[in-house]
């Protein structure tokens, strides 16, 4: 099948192209995200390929079908950024990634936090400096802390797990679906404010829902264990970046490690130290000492890219082949 691959990356070409070659996909790579007004650019292809940050909305969906357009191949778990309402009143089948690697992502968000609690980024920036002082750099204990995890699916349950087990933290978790295998373990299932005012760390592992969205808002920060932590590396919106702010000027909040942000269509995956930032939000959170950003790489494995790439182009060959989509979403399936 033709395919046109959007927001591509040199990791992204060479996994895809590599995988390729058990699927014979013909495969035509475009740096440009996807929008309404670089639709055009898939005129003639069956399937589009997208990831993100790519937005897959009314006007654009109308655009793809118009130029023939009837697959929608997501190179990734999240699906937020598309109006699947649109796809499914126009014809368009809409496929994603729902577990590539999840021991990347539950890896990456332990590191977050042991960079953050450890003051590692702190302390690799003096020493380049010669500055090998220790003031400013305690960090806590792991071990006997109280950590709440929110949404224990397959990463949740990964770092819960860790946490547990690995660290001998106190582990509270919140999900719709208890994990019998973490309640064996003395995880214990607490709703959302007993899990904000027992926690002295909370991670973040939920989809980006109507429910979800803002989770941690201006009620939820002043609900929290004062010093709280938060680890997000799931999906940006569903902190108030705003009240998160106002939680860190009042030291309501003690520490925050986001590997993702609300508004970072804008400003991730593109090297921009060149421009002038005009995200102020942004640019505020990264003046605080106790705040650590990443460019949304927590799933960024060989192993992941591995597996996306599979799955992906996989998807793509079941519909081709009109056989059973098993990795299909749609407003049905979601909004019931």
């Amino acid at each position: 099948m033709r395919v046109a691959v959007f927001a591509t990356k040199p990791y992204d070409e060479r996994f895809l192209a590599a995988a390729n070659g058990d699927f014979g996909h013909a495969l035509t790579f475009f740096e440009a995200r996807l929008d309404a007004g670089t639709a055009a650019l898939a005129q003639g292809y069956p399937a589009v390929c997208v990831f993100v940050n790519d937005r897959v909305d009314r006007p654009t969906l109308e655009k793809l079908a118009a130029g023939g357009t009837r697959l929608v191949a997501l190179r990734c778990a999240g699906f937020n950024n598309v109006d699947l309402v649109a796809a499914e009143a126009l014809g368009i089948a809409v496929v994603r990634v729902p577990a590539y690697s999840p021991h990347a992502v539950a890896e990456f968000t332990i590191g977050l936090l042991l960079a953050l609690d450890r003051n590692i980024a702190r302390a690799w920036a003096r020493v380049r400096e010669n500055n090998f002082a220790l003031d400013g750099l305690i960090g806590r204990n792991l071990h006997g802390r109280v950590v709440g995890v929110v949404g224990t699916g397959r990463i949740g349950a990964l770092v819960a797990r860790s946490l547990r087990l690995g660290f001998g933290c106190e582990v509270l978790a919140h999900d719709v679906r208890p994990d019998p295998d973490l309640l064996a373990i003395g995880v214990r299932y607490v709703d959302r404010h007993a899990l904000l005012v027992s926690s002295d760390v909370v991670t973040l592992h939920c989809p980006l829902t109507p429910d979800t969205h803002h989770l941690i808002d201006a009620a939820a920060v002043e609900a929290a264990r004062p010093g709280l932590q938060i680890v997000n590396t799931s999906r940006g919106a569903l902190i108030d970046t705003r009240a998160l702010i106002e939680g860190l000027k009042s030291r309501r909040i003690g520490g925050v490690a986001l590997d993702v942000y609300e508004q970072e269509a804008d400003l991730f995956f593109e090297d921009l130290s060149n421009e002038i930032i005009q995200d102020d939000d942004f640019q505020r959170l990264l003046t605080f000492p106790n705040v650590l950003v990443t460019g949304h790489q927590a799933f960024l494995t060989e192993e992941a890219l591995t597996s996306i790439a599979r799955t992906t182009l996989g998807n793509i060959a079941d519909a081709e082949s009109r056989r059973p989509l098993a990795n299909a979403i749609s407003a049905r399936t979601v909004f019931g």
